[in-house]
């Protein structure tokens, strides 16, 4: 499988079927995974598998535990979650 067509598959994997998840998801898709670090890049596929009460329960926690890429991956789409202006 080229990159691309990895890059696509998970961004699918984003669509979960709740708006504000699918929205968070598929931004870090488009404006973070490529740059991201691969720890973070395997954190954010560990997240896709998760069911999505876990990942909202991660999301209203603000934290994932020892996993400091998981925690980063989390920290981000928290930001992306943030209303403009504060």
């Amino acid at each position: 499988m080229t990159p691309e067509q990895e890059f696509k598959r998970l961004r699918w994997r984003c669509r979960r079927g709740m708006r504000e998840l699918d929205t968070l998801l598929m931004a870090f898709m488009d404006l973070r995974y490529r740059a991201a670090p691969e720890p973070e890049q395997a954190a954010f596929r560990h997240l896709l598998s998760m069911p999505d009460p876990e990942i909202v329960a991660l999301l209203n926690v603000g934290g994932a535990g020892e996993d400091g890429a998981l925690v980063r991956v989390v920290e981000h789409l928290l930001e992306q979650r943030l209303p403009a202006g504060g």
